[in-house]
């Protein structure tokens, strides 16, 4: 086979090919990302938590979070529940929440008197300014919550 054959060839091949599939020529399809299963809005993690039983706004919980903070990876975040740890009347589990994320659940932490303490802490990340939300249920079923900003600068949308 000569070159000038060979390259013919090519050129007709390369050409039928277009024809046939254009986009697996060009390029392949971009597939949209699918979510997992724990994925889910600040939403539908709330009614998953409290099996949609209304939480109340609480003067009890005390959130410690920055109101900037400089890198979205690393947000520290304080729970104090100030709230009896007695066998029939204690904090039964502290839910760490964002608005704003693609998963709105950054942790879960089961609690019991032997605790001593209604008490959690722990660094979450943020894509972006957003609230970060401290839901606590107390062991008689019911729901407390309360929330506050963070504004990210760095790793985040700001």
């Amino acid at each position: 086979m000569k070159r000038r054959e060979f390259i013919q060839s090519l050129v007709a091949s390369s050409a039928l090919a277009m024809t046939i599939s254009p986009s697996v020529a060009l390029a392949e399809e971009v597939k949209p990302k699918k979510k997992g299963p724990n994925d889910m809005d600040y939403q539908t993690a709330l009614d998953t938590i409290t099996n949609k039983k209304e939480a109340k706004d609480s003067d009890k919980i005390k959130l410690t979070v920055p109101e900037i903070a400089e890198n979205g990876a690393v947000v520290p975040v304080k729970v104090k529940v100030d709230h009896p740890m007695e066998e029939t009347n204690y904090v039964k589990a502290i839910h760490i929440l964002n608005t704003k994320n693609g998963n709105a659940r950054c942790a879960d932490v089961n609690l019991t008197p032997i605790n001593g303490k209604g008490y959690f802490s722990t660094r979450v990340k943020l894509g972006g300014t957003q609230e970060i939300v401290a839901l606590v249920e107390l062991s008689d079923g019911s729901f407390i919550k309360t929330a506050k900003s963070v504004k990210v600068t760095i790793g985040g949308c700001g």
